[in-house]
């Protein structure tokens, strides 16, 4: 019997969210743990007359809204997860819900609003798996107060290459005495083995609504005063804002913010407090792919930026929904249809989102980056910027205490060289790039962002000698 007969191997095109780098990829789609560690187990063993894409490594992938290849394995096996959807329990007195890694954030939500629990930590959609959410250790508009999601994993099991199931604790067990695994696998990008399942820390509440602050900054200084001199996010669990790097001076820099906590019932209007854990949000429209390119000059995005400013006007103690605070983006499915039909510049359109991270102490550089990106001709309009908290143990986490800033850029020529130069500057400040995001950093550069990253190597090659969990990424940045 063959191994196409033994296990459903399907081929299909598979791309990240920029759209840059599709490829045609080796899928296999199961919802049976066994199945899966039966792939692995193909993957790892020596046999030469295994398929070649046996040979090439084999990579967990979610719902594929990471920016670049992490989830993409050319020429060899790609594990599609979301089959795998199971909440296995919630224990109401703890809050603490055992769920597959294949299981989307939105989904989990949807579940657990109307029981009174909330997802601590979520990124800006909620269309991600919570293995995803586990290999990237992502963040949110409540870092600076809450950290990042893998501070919330009590457990979770992972299957490495010599078949094993590995239960892991943030403090350690005994599969993973010293915790290292753990933490070599959160932000680890599926690289030390695929998370089977994952037990959460979930919070309470009272409502599935925010008690919110709205306003708005005239310039890049005022913005900068907003974090550390006003301290605005001080007293609330979430902050964060967008931010204009289109218009000149005196325009340039000025943002529009939001700031809020979960609300109580207390706080809700009447025609809420009926039911106040209401929650199923669904998309308002789906952007079509029709678009060989759309949104991608300075006009465009300036009418854009215009009008999201305007939005932004100050307004205190609102009331609003997770869409309207906290997912825009939700409301709009496909939203990167906008930026045309994808395979790069110059054939289709695609781009890339440039997410780094700078210390605190660096403002003067830190304004002559924003400022020589506005002047540069590469053009972006939705720019998002927040201080974030410490970091944790994770050797590859992102956040630590800096300055957070996204910019999406469509691909164009004279991009590349622009971000390199970029990349140089944002090392020299001590800062790095977002794994989540990143699509074309060179493994150089990647290395030193992350001062740690011989030690995560280390573990990887410990519990996977042979680089069975492989991915594009992996080979583009030398993480075998």
């Amino acid at each position: 019997m063959s191994t196409e007969e033994l296990l459903p191997i399907t081929t299909r095109t598979l791309v990240g969210w920029s759209r840059t780098t599709p490829i045609e990829g080796h899928v296999l789609s199961t919802p049976y743990p066994e199945v899966i560690a039966e792939a692995v187990a193909r993957v790892a063993d020596d046999n030469a007359d295994k398929p070649d894409y046996l040979k090439r490594g084999v990579i967990a992938r979610g719902l594929g809204r990471s920016y670049n290849e992490s989830g993409q394995n050319s020429g060899g096996l790609t594990i599609d997860m979301t089959p795998l959807t199971r909440i296995h329990s919630l224990d109401e007195e703890t809050g603490i819900v055992d769920v597959d890694a294949g299981l989307s954030i939105d989904h989990l939500m949807k579940v657990v609003v109307p029981r009174g629990f909330w997802v601590p930590v979520m990124p800006g959609t909620r269309q991600v798996t919570i293995g995803g959410a586990i290999a990237h250790d992502i963040h949110g508009k409540n870092h600076h107060s809450m950290g990042s999601f893998g501070d919330h994993l009590t457990e979770m099991q992972l299957l490495v290459a010599d078949g094993r199931i590995l239960t892991l604790t943030p403090d350690g067990s005994s599969d993973d005495p010293d915790g290292s695994i753990f933490w070599a696998t959160i932000a680890g990008i599926g690289l030390t083995g695929i998370v089977l399942r994952a037990k959460i820390a979930l919070k309470r509440t009272e409502t599935a609504y925010f008690y919110a602050d709205t306003f708005t900054t005239n310039s890049l200084d005022e913005t900068i005063d907003l974090h550390l001199g006003q301290r605005y996010e001080d007293g609330f669990e979430y902050a964060s804002g967008w931010f204009d790097t289109i218009s000149g001076p005196p325009k340039l820099g000025r943002g529009s913010f939001s700031r809020g906590n979960l609300a109580t019932l207390d706080q809700l209007p009447d025609k809420l407090k009926r039911d106040p854990l209401k929650f199923d949000p669904k998309p308002l429209i789906t952007l079509p792919n029709i678009f060989p390119r759309y949104l991608d000059n300075k006009l465009d995005f300036s009418l854009v930026g215009e009008f999201y400013y305007r939005l932004g006007s100050n307004k205190r103690n609102i009331i609003e929904s997770l869409p309207q605070f906290y997912h825009p983006l939700d409301l709009i499915a496909e939203w990167n249809n906008a930026y045309g039909r994808g395979g790069g510049y110059p054939r289709g359109g695609g781009f890339t989102q440039y997410q780094f991270i700078v210390p605190t102490g660096n403002e003067a550089e830190f304004k002559k980056i924003i400022t020589d990106i506005q002047a540069s001709g590469h053009v972006s309009f939705l720019n998002v910027i927040k201080l974030f908290g410490e970091g944790n143990r994770a050797p590859l986490s992102f956040p630590f205490r800096g300055w957070n800033v996204c910019l999406d850029f469509p691909l164009r020529k004279g991009l590349a060289e622009f971000l390199n130069d970029l990349d140089r500057r944002v090392m020299e400040m001590g800062g790095r790039l977002y794994t989540a995001k990143d699509s074309r950093t060179s493994a150089e550069s990647f290395h030193k962002m992350y001062p740690e990253i011989d030690s995560w190597i280390a573990t990887r090659r410990a519990i996977d000698p042979n680089g069975v969990f492989m991915s594009d990424m992996a080979r583009r940045l030398e993480l075998a």
